[in-house]
């Protein structure tokens, strides 16, 4: 009888190829993706249970993914056992793979990276500048225009506590019971060292609707231009309506970067 473990993986991953995160028949996303490669690996159908079904485009630093097998090596080496089977799947001697698995442990029978979940972090690159670079177009939101990133901030600010977020999701996802949502940290702050010239929106709460973070970041953009008051923010939390906020920021500038766990489980 096969001795089923359970896995936890933090994975990396470059959205720009894939159709998102959610296994889809016809599309290449990053959990088919995956689930082909380690199935093939390991001689065993592999399900992964990932924490965040990011959009198409959507980048991760931080996904987790839970998963159920028996597997024979060590837990010391998986994960890089796993990356060399990923960059395997790609053309080229020296190809590397889109998704990268940054650490591989066993957790207890009954963990599951969505449902133990605690809380995510976000954050969202802006380049300001009519000089388009074409090495970051599927990183970064480009805007044509000076944005002032102290009004951001202080926008932002008023998104945290615990607030009916209805006004900051699109229609299209998953109906949710609740639209209440607690926001632990919100900042708008310039990037630093080789990402000087970009605005970073860093954003962490409980839980997030769907594209909710590129709402708000819209709406951040357009208090950044001038086009509305940072002190609209709060009016557009209280207005419940979608039509009351900015519009959604594209999807290439968006990294899911963390996922907390409780204390309970270890993990953080």
């Amino acid at each position: 009888m096969r001795a089923m473990k359970n896995y936890l993986l933090t994975i990396a991953y470059d959205g720009s190829g894939f159709h998102g995160w959610q296994r889809q028949p016809r599309e290449r996303t990053v959990q088919r993706y995956l689930e082909q490669t380690f199935s093939r690996l390991f001689g065993q159908e592999i399900l992964l249970n990932g924490t965040s079904r990011t959009d198409a485009g959507v980048h991760a630093l931080g996904q987790r993914a839970s998963f159920h097998a028996d597997i024979r090596i060590p837990i010391g080496r998986l994960a890089r056992v796993m990356n060399n089977a990923l960059c395997g799947r790609e053309e080229g001697s020296f190809a590397l793979s889109p998704v990268r698995i940054l650490e591989a442990r066993e957790v207890p029978e009954e963990f599951h990276a969505r449902f133990d979940a605690r809380g995510k972090r976000y954050f969202y690159r802006i380049r300001p500048s009519r000089d388009i670079d074409v090495f970051r177009r599927s990183y970064v939101y480009h805007v044509e225009d000076d944005l002032n990133a102290g009004a951001m901030d202080r926008a932002a600010k008023m998104l945290i506590g615990t607030h009916e977020f209805k006004s900051f999701e699109a229609s299209g996802g998953t109906p949710r019971e609740s639209t209440v949502r607690t926001i632990t940290d919100a900042r708008v702050y310039a990037g630093v060292e080789s990402c000087s010239d970009e605005i970073i929106f860093d954003v962490s709460g409980d839980g997030f609707l769907y594209n909710m973070v590129r709402i708000i970041t819209g709406t951040l953009v357009e208090i950044g231009r001038g086009n509305r008051r940072p002190e609209e923010m709060a009016e557009i939390l209280e207005g419940r309506d979608r039509t009351l906020a900015g519009h959604t920021a594209p999807p290439y500038g968006l990294y899911l970067a963390e996922v907390f766990y409780g204390q309970q489980t270890g993990l953080g």
